[in-house]
């Protein structure tokens, strides 16, 4: 940055433009990389409020003379979006969709909008944006049109140049124009004006004319030419389309503003064929004679390799299990106005190549979900590459070479031989055969100096490879950095000599995201590791056991294709969708801590575990592991924060809701002394407000009520004959804090229901914990101790092989999770992992054979805990509900907001309200009045009572005691009233007010919430 006023250009830009502007190490540090191999620290972040404000940022830039990046949703695999300069982010506030003209089937947007949000709103309208990659959940038109994206719709609808109509564009210099399709007489027009605008159409027309011959014969003829600059859309026969001559061009000429795109309606109908092939090179033989007889609307590939790696990992395997026989796939799809249409175009293929439908190497379907089933294998290839089992890591570098299709076997064939020949086993082999494109990753080896050099060397060959074919270096992901300095060997040094001129013409003073495309950077330099890499490799109380017991791999797991960045869907990531900050997405802090690593000289983030920039971009993280699943390569943020928490309060004062809310099964058991006293203190006004301040507990939240009655008290009050471990019908019931101190109406109606299905229940009555609060807060010291001493009281239970049951989601997890990676050589703890089960896996698949749950017939709208999502997941729970009649609604609608502490810490309230409304309050409000609400989370009940819904959500649990005893009882609300009256009584009083809490939920009133706090 030397030469640079970094300190005049902040506060220029802080004054002049209505955005936020940011320099601080952690804003930096969170854009340092995108999906690609490379890493430059940029100069400072600018989030612009309007396209306006995103302009007058470009002109403050000028004025101080420093490179400017324009970035989306990030996601670039060639190192296009990472740079040392100042790094627009447009996807925050500038992403509109401004108009749409049905009739001409058009639209005009921002550059922020991210694919999915556009085709939402364009859906009722029958219409959508063509290309789709893979990233549409996350991926900003801005950026497709940077990178000229296509995906596996390209096969009908061609790549984001084929579907551009017009642009809006700023230079660095100022000039700002609509461009577009521009006949002579316009052209004349333009130059009569005169100006800058003229001189660039003349510049244009010059290069146009100049290199005329080259371009015609050096562009290859491939549906998947996407390396260069779009020359060919300045030809006459192509009507001098400046603004298509910009798609693809990576930032690097001008700043697009907005857009006028094409649109294409929605298929009314698809079908989907898939035919097995012997390995993956006799599939791409096959394509161009399938061709021949179709015009699909996607033809894509899958390799054996691929499938391979999906098993082994536990990934999509309903998907590979829809596949028809075969080592490598082709997966067909057909679209048209009617199912007969598109069903007949199916069947016509294959009688044209001789199969039919029930081949075993053929599978056919016209079931829109079970395609999707189907396709999404495909779709997941870079999640299920980048992070092999086998402990390799793989890299992008030569992912998106693309030939044209009838060359295609043979290019693979090469291709291979080109691996085993440079040592690097197994890459898959995937993507859009169709146009012959081929997605793969590889294993470079890019930590050593002999590693990058082999690195250099491969794709120097590959690029030979790929030319010799008719091909291009890349048909999907651009240039960038991986493959810029590789372009003289696809198109010779004419016409990247063009390119050069094309490149001074728009940014003379190369302050345009230098280094990409023109005058690149080495294909091996500025690498995210590097044989200079030398990060810290600190010890851990995580052991990390997927991870080669390493802290930075697990941070490494990141390979920043930004899942976490979608809107909706899943679990991932709540609080990015609160905030639609970079800092606060799973990837963000993931690019943070890799920082905190210090591996290179110029590190954004230098204190190491002390990191301020870390700790707070990690504040917001709620630890709902969703990342851990929805990740594609299973980041787990909740794991590492922990981690961090641990390290950055060793030794000094932690904030007080770690002392108030980490510590709460202590001050539970407490509670016992005077429930009623406590609830009293923690509700009255005055006394209230200065508890929850000096708790650092956030004066909006309620707190919640301590049961009069504790499950355990009500269980050693109930009495009877503890049951032998060893007797196969005896299953432990897990007294967690939230069950026990509570809502103990959810255990209750837990041995109730266990009991009917015939199981000998024992419960713990000695104090134990999983140490959630304390692991949450990273206090993993305490909570290694209070493992330890439950593992204690459990051995006899663990030596005896005895079933353990829990009721909340978290605590569940962490012995199926988080204790075996604090403590995984402790054997008990692997005993515990393996012998503890949700209460519905314990019902569906070891209840007897002749026991069925009572029957409840009733709408159920069920919000599941980001913890089972993530760690457990729902079948068993789904299948109990359908035995049980319940017509279940299992949402999809992201976390609760509350996850634990995070909710209810003093300066999270705001953001853990944001992150429920966007989903689950809502979808509960509009839950039908008669149905039942389930969640089986403490917080996510919590959330939905206290975030004005006006609905009470019950335990699965609590639902199955209530269809024990049929239909409920008219005076239901009445009963409410009555307290327990006495232990004999017990299982009767349960069983009502159990009706009564169903009741008051279907009816929306609060009289459960009055029964759970009054247990």
């Amino acid at each position: 940055m030397t030469g640079w006023d970094i300190a005049g250009l902040r506060a220029a830009l802080a004054a002049e433009v209505d955005g936020e502007v940011r320099f601080d190490a952690g804003s930096r540090g969170a854009y340092v990389t995108d999906g690609s191999n490379y890493r430059q620290v940029p100069i400072g972040v600018v989030v612009p409020r309007t396209v306006e404000a995103g302009a007058r940022a470009v002109s403050v830039c000028a004025r101080f003379d420093v490179p400017v990046l324009s970035r989306g949703g990030g996601t670039s695999l060639a190192g296009q979006t990472t740079n040392t300069a100042v790094v627009i982010d447009w996807t925050k506030y500038c992403d509109a969709l401004l108009s749409v003209d049905p009739g001409a089937r058009t639209c005009v947007v921002e550059p922020g909008i991210v694919l999915d949000e556009l085709n939402r709103l364009l859906s009722r309208h029958k219409l959508q944006f063509g290309p789709k990659p893979s990233t549409h959940s996350h991926c900003a038109l801005g950026g497709m049109i940077g990178n000229n994206s296509c995906g596996a719709s390209a096969q009908a609808y061609g790549k984001t140049v084929d579907n551009v109509r017009r642009l809006e564009i700023l230079t660095y210099d100022g000039q700002r124009a609509w461009v577009g399709p521009t006949p002579p007489g316009e052209r004349a027009r333009i130059a009569e004006r005169g100006g800058r605008l003229a001189e660039i159409y003349a510049g244009l027309d010059r290069i146009a004319t100049d290199y005329l011959a080259d371009i015609r014969r050096g562009f290859p003829k491939i549906p998947r030419r996407v390396s260069g600059y779009n020359l060919d859309s300045l030809l006459p026969e192509s009507g001098f389309d400046v603004a298509r001559a910009l798609v693809g061009s990576e930032g690097t000429l001008v700043t697009v503003l907005r857009a006028e795109l094409d649109l294409v309606p929605v298929p009314a109908y698809q079908s989907l064929l898939v035919l097995g092939y012997e390995d993956i090179c006799a599939a791409a033989d096959d394509v161009s004679r399938l061709l021949e007889h179709c015009s699909p609307s996607q033809l894509e590939a899958l390799d054996g390799r691929m499938a391979q790696l999906m098993r082994e990992e536990g990934a999509y395997l309903e998907s590979l299990g829809i596949l028809p026989q075969g080592d490598s796939w082709l997966m067909v799809q057909f679209a048209g106005d009617s199912q007969e249409a598109v069903d007949e175009q199916a069947h016509a293929l294959l009688r044209a190549v001789g199969r039919g439908e029930k081949d075993p190497d053929v599978a056919f379907s016209d079931d829109p979900e079970r395609e999707q089933r189907m396709l999404r294998a495909r779709e997941a290839g870079l999640g299920v590459t980048a992070r092999p089992p086998d402990d390799r890591e793989t890299w992008e570098g030569w992912e998106d070479s693309a030939v044209p299709p009838e060359r295609l076997g043979d290019y693979l064939r090469d291709l291979k031989a080109l691996f085993e020949e440079f040592g690097y086993d197994h890459p898959s082999l995937y993507g859009h055969f169709g146009q012959g494109c081929v997605h793969t990753r590889i294993p470079f080896g890019l930590k050593t100096a002999d590693g990058v050099a082999g690195f250099r060397r491969f794709v120097e060959r590959a690029a030979d490879l790929v030319a010799s074919y008719g091909g291009s270096l890349s048909g999907e992901h651009g240039d960038g950095q991986s493959r810029g300095e590789l372009l003289t060997r696809m198109f010779g040094e004419r016409l990247v000599t063009a390119f050069g001129e094309m490149k001074a013409l728009f940014d003379p003073g190369n302050r345009m995201n230098p280094g990409k495309i023109v005058d690149p950077n080495p294909v091996d330099g500025q690498l995210r590791l590097g044989p200079s890499w030398r990060p810290a490799t600190p010890a851990t109380h995580f052991q990390f056991p997927e991870d080669d017991h390493s802290f930075n791999r697990a941070v490494m797991r990141c390979v920043g294709i930004g899942n976490c960045r979608g809107h909706t869907g899943g679990v991932m990531c709540p609080s990015y969708r609160a905030t639609r900050e970079e800092e606060h997405s799973t990837r963000g802090r993931a690019r943070l801590l890799f920082e905190m690593l210090d591996g290179h000289a110029d590190s954004a983030v230098k204190d190491g575990w002390r990191s301020t920039e870390v700790r707070d971009a990690l504040d917001l993280c709620l630890a709902c592991k969703g990342c851990k699943s929805d990740c594609p390569t299973g980041v787990d943020m909740a794991t590492l924060k922990a981690e961090f928490l641990s390290h950055h309060y060793e030794g000094r004062p932690r904030p007080a809701a770690h002392y108030a809310l980490g510590w709460l099964p202590l001050w539970a058991r407490l509670s016992r002394l005077s429930p009623v006293l406590v609830n009293t203190v923690l509700h009255a006004p005055g006394l209230a407000r200065a508890g929850k301040r000096l708790a650092g507990v956030d004066g909006a939240r309620p707190a919640p009520v301590f049961a009069q009655r504790s499950f355990v008290q009500w269980w050693q009050a109930r009495g009877g004959e503890e049951p032998d471990p060893a007797d196969p019908r005896t299953v432990v019931l897990w007294p967690d804090t939230f069950s026990t101190y509570f809502h103990p109406s959810i255990a209750i109606s837990a041995v109730r229901v266990m009991e009917d299905a015939g199981f000998r229940v024992a419960v713990p009555t000695e104090p134990v914990c999983c140490g959630l609060t304390w692991i949450s807060t990273g206090q993993l010291t305490v909570a290694q101790k209070v493992l330890r001493r439950t593992l204690g009281v459990l051995r006899p239970y663990l030596e005896a092989g005895t079933p353990l049951v829990g009721l909340e989601p978290s605590c569940t997890a962490v012995f199926r999770a988080d204790a075996p990676e604090l403590l995984p050589a402790d054997k008990d703890v692997q005993r515990l992992a393996g012998q503890f089960r949700t209460f519905a896996e314990q019902l569906v698949h070891h209840a007897p054979g002749d026991w069925r749950p009572p029957a409840l017939a009733r709408h159920a709208t069920v919000q599941t805990h980001c913890h089972q999502h993530a760690i457990m997941k729902f079948d068993a729970d789904r299948e109990l509900m359908r035995r049980a009649h319940l017509d279940a609604d299992v949402l999809d609608e992201g976390c609760c907001g509350l996850a634990g502490n995070f909710g209810f810490e003093r300066g999270h309230h705001e953001v853990s309200m944001a992150v429920a409304e966007q989903g689950v309050l809502p979808a509960v409000r509009a839950a039908a009045p008669g149905s039942v609400v389930l969640a089986d989370g403490f917080s996510c009940r919590t959330q939905i009572e206290d975030g004005g819904t006006g609905r009470r959500a019950l335990h699965l649990a609590e639902a199955l005691a209530l269809a024990l005893d049929g239909n409920l009882p008219s005076d239901a609300p009445e009963r409410l009233a009555q307290r327990p009256p006495g232990p004999s009584r017990t299982a009767r009083w349960t069983a009502t007010a159990s009706a009564a809490a169903l009741a008051a939920a279907a009816a929306g009133t609060g009289a459960a919430l009055r029964l759970r706090r009054r247990t």
